[in-house]
């Protein structure tokens, strides 16, 4: 999946933002000041790093070669996937909505509530 794609995707969620908070090299995607999406679109391979539940992080590192453990990140709650054209499309939109799901279920009830009932980008 190209970086622009990524970067597409992650703003059709509700109240998804862009910020450069790590310089700008590196876009951050977040809903309520949450990251949900880290993207290097200028690393060799450009990366994405997402939020993921600790036994479904460990499967999809099991499953796929360039998905590791979070770069610089909590390793059990996030995981580095490289966009070197080995990880179908899809399964990158799975763990994009699986992150942005994460980062809302930790969101206060008022926000969850709200959200939930928006429009969310489908894989």
């Amino acid at each position: 999946m190209e970086p622009e794609k990524v970067a597409a995707f992650a703003l059709k969620f509700p109240e998804s933002s862009e910020d450069q908070p790590f310089g700008p090299d590196v876009d951050v995607y977040k809903v309520a000041g949450k990251i949900f999406v880290i993207l290097s679109p200028e690393a060799t391979p450009p990366a994405l790093s997402l939020k993921c539940d600790p036994v479904i992080a460990l499967e999809l590192r099991e499953e796929f070669g360039a998905v590791r453990p979070g770069y610089h990140l909590n390793k059990s709650h996030w995981n580095t996937v490289l966009l070197d054209d080995s990880v179908p499309d899809d399964e990158i939109k799975k763990m994009i909505i699986h992150s942005y799901e994460q980062v809302v279920e930790g969101l206060p009830k008022t926000l969850r509530v709200r959200l939930s009932q928006a429009d969310w980008p489908h894989a």
